[in-house]
């Protein structure tokens, strides 16, 4: 009971010094987070149909488990974010130890000769001499003791400080999910993106092949003066360009490869990979419906909230420092002038005190910082307030590039079928010698153009189920 007591009164005379001294705080602005987004995506409103499978569910090809397992083991990144948890945890600890009273341990040695024409020179040249022993004219000083010091906190300043400091190590845990859902959706899209350019790769040399084929045609009727040399040099320049076309995409394959060493953090030799992988991927479902409570599953969404909440405790904190602090000092220790009494009862020493100071004039300091994390934490709202509707943007875009880039697949599948056809048929025609062979150059140049934007289509789709996977908040757990 009488330590509430002293607590309420301690901050009686702590108010009252306050009003004396003018101690005004600035007034700020308030700025809250508001959801104004649409309830759901879809036509599903049940969160419960919405829960995303684990990425090993989801990307479900063991090579590529293999590749994203390597990687949160030797990522660069991920290393860096987890060195960054180890300062927000120290700082935790450091916040936490500014709560806590301070003990010190203090040893100190010191000399000290008095003028002679001072008022402690005066004192003593006074004293008398005792036993034929005069006062030393060098007087020594010997300590060892220990000190403590409390911090009372009163207005909750450092109990504040330490649970932002702790909100912020959250914060720091979900930028490394978030991190490792941007990595996991690197690593699937450039994988799926070489099974594609794989597939191009064959398209071309299969292009290739069949144009060499018309060539050698082409060649044996000019021998027969059926055809001029302009058909051979069209033919020919056909089937160079496409051999050209392939060196593009090598190039293509060979940087993707190395973006996924690097991702990975190792010197693979070769980056293995499972055609077969396209198809699983294409048969995963995504809800139907997708609230947008399911984007508060996303670590960049849920790192902004914490951050928020953080900002608001530095406000807090930063506005107990208009107001009066409070500190108790304690020491025990020998002292003496010889060290041969040092460790002697006499010697003993002790104290203890409190003081109180509070800020009177030019507060500027202090009142920045204060304004400072007003402005900071009202930039917390917007950042989440950005990254909210950025995430729902993600969203929308990743589930319209599904559905119509789905549509356009099934679409020029049937274009390809059907300059297939017209390749064989305007072959057939030129052989028959009822067609020009600008028609066969031309079906053969159609066809292998739907064929290879088949294949970008493909990856389109491929890209949007990652993609999607990720801006749900999927791939870190």
């Amino acid at each position: 009971m009488k330590i509430n007591q002293h607590k309420i009164l301690i901050s009686i005379v702590g108010i009252s010094l306050c009003t004396l001294t003018a101690c005004k705080i600035p007034l700020i602005s308030e700025k809250t987070a508001t959801n104004t987004l649409p309830v759901n995506y879809g036509i599903n409103q049940d969160s419960t149909n919405a829960e995303l499978p684990n990425w090993k569910t989801y990307f479900s090809d063991p090579i590529l488990i293999a590749l994203i397992d390597t990687a949160l083991s030797n990522n660069q990144e991920i290393s860096i974010i987890n060195q960054e948890l180890a300062i927000s945890k120290n700082e935790i600890r450091a916040k936490k130890g500014e709560y806590l009273p301070f003990l010190n341990l203090k040893a100190g040695i010191g000399y000290e000769k008095t003028a002679k024409y001072t008022r402690n020179g005066a004192v003593e040249e006074a004293l008398p001499i005792k036993e034929g022993k005069a006062f030393p004219t060098i007087l020594g000083d010997y300590f060892v003791g220990g000190l403590a010091s409390w911090e009372l906190d009163v207005w909750n300043k450092l109990h504040n400080a330490t649970k932002a400091a702790s909100i912020r190590y959250l914060s720091t845990q979900e930028g490394k999910h978030f991190a490792i859902t941007t990595i996991v959706s690197e690593i699937a899209s450039s994988y799926f993106e070489l099974v594609i350019l794989d597939n191009q790769l064959e398209i071309i040399e299969q292009s290739a092949s069949i144009q060499a084929d018309a060539l050698r045609i082409i060649k044996q009727q000019k021998e027969a003066a059926k055809v001029t040399q302009l058909a051979v040099n069209r033919f020919e320049a056909q089937l160079l360009n496409t051999q050209n076309r392939q060196f593009e995409v090598k190039q293509h394959i060979l940087e993707l490869e190395n973006k996924i060493r690097f991702l990975t953090g190792s010197y693979l030799p070769t980056v293995k990979r499972n055609s077969s992988a396209l198809q699983q991927l294409l048969d995963q479902n995504m809800p139907a419906g997708i609230p947008v409570q399911v984007l508060e599953r996303r670590p960049d969404i849920r790192a902004a909230i914490l951050d928020m909440q953080a900002a608001k405790l530095d406000v807090q904190a930063a506005k107990a420092n208009f107001y009066p602090s409070f500190r108790i000092q304690a020491g025990l220790g020998f002292q003496s002038f010889n060290p041969v009494y040092l460790v002697n009862p006499a010697s003993i020493l002790y104290n203890m005190a409190g003081d109180m100071v509070a800020p009177l004039i030019n507060k500027n300091a202090i009142t920045a910082t204060y304004l400072n994390t007003n402005a900071k934490q009202i930039q917390t709202v917007f950042i989440f307030q950005q990254k909210l509707l950025q995430a729902y943007t993600e969203v929308l875009n990743q589930l319209g590039k599904n559905s119509n880039y789905e549509k356009s697949y099934a679409m020029k599948l049937k274009e390809v079928e059907l300059l297939l056809q017209s390749t064989t048929i305007s072959s057939n025609l030129f052989n028959a010698a009822r067609a020009d062979y600008v028609e066969v150059l031309l079906t053969q140049r159609e066809a292998l153009e739907s064929k290879i934007q088949l294949t970008e289509i493909l990856m389109n789709r491929i890209s949007a189920k990652v993609k999607l996977y990720q801006s749900l908040g999927g791939g870190w757990n």
